[in-house]
């Protein structure tokens, strides 16, 4: 991953998503926590990477705004808590504009952003740990 991305503030984005009901409303349930523990933050993260160039990174993605499942996939939860999930999403929450490919730096982005919630979200099971 880009590590350029690790250096951007992302708090005023996430303090955005926390105020909406339905983005804040995502949490990581005890099997996609499971998941991301088996796997690993490496495995987890080229997940991200291939769900992102596959179903968002093409101008026209098939299916846009339902092509993103709601569960059974850490990466999943935290597409639709950041507002990754779709193209018309990504233009309201990121400024990311519909109708073009993404470029790489686009998902290097968007892969941070979605590392970030994850590593967020299961910072409670981290913290239980010590």
């Amino acid at each position: 991953m880009n590590d350029n991305y690790e250096e951007i503030n992302l708090e005023p984005l996430f303090n955005r998503l926390g105020e909406s009901k339905f983005r804040s409303r995502f949490k990581l349930g005890k099997k996609e926590r499971q998941y991301l523990e088996e796997k690993g933050w490496a495995e987890i993260e080229r997940h991200a990477f291939d769900f992102v160039r596959q179903r968002l990174g093409p101008a026209e993605p098939g299916n846009d705004g339902k092509q993103t499942p709601m569960r059974n996939h850490p990466v999943f939860i935290a597409q639709h808590a950041t507002g990754t999930c779709c193209r018309k999403c990504l233009e309201k929450w990121h400024r990311i504009e519909k109708g073009k490919e993404l470029t790489e730096e686009q998902v290097n982005y968007i892969v941070a952003v979605l590392r970030y919630w994850l590593k967020r979200a299961m910072l409670p099971t981290i913290e239980q740990e010590n």
